[in-house]
């Protein structure tokens, strides 16, 4: 496990992520920024901290979770959108980031 700064519209977490999700979460491969929209709904357990821009602050832990939909529908070539939220600041309830949960039929 690596210790990664994830960016996020809002502000960024700070997570333990495996080989794999640090790969993922690079949309760009030659900039060393690492994206919290690139990778599916993080554990809370993997989070080490976090920071709003919206309140100035940071807080030790796992952010809030806001679950804005279960659609469970198909977006392109059999993928399936089966969940979209956001990560939550603890303190004002500002977005700090979004994610997007999808599986493919087998």
């Amino acid at each position: 496990m690596t210790a990664i700064e994830l960016q996020g519209s809002g502000g960024w977490v700070n997570a333990e992520l495996t080989d794999e999700e640090v790969s993922k979460s690079k949309l760009v491969p030659n900039i060393d920024k690492h994206f919290l929209a690139s990778l599916e709904k993080l554990d809370p357990t993997k989070m080490l901290k976090h920071f709003c821009k919206a309140c100035n602050s940071e807080f030790d832990g796992p952010t809030g979770f806001q679950i804005e939909e279960k659609p469970n529908e198909e977006v392109a070539n059999g993928l399936i959108l089966i969940e979209r939220g956001q990560y939550i600041c603890q303190k004002c309830n500002s977005t700090i980031g979004e994610y997007r949960v999808f599986s493919q039929p087998q």
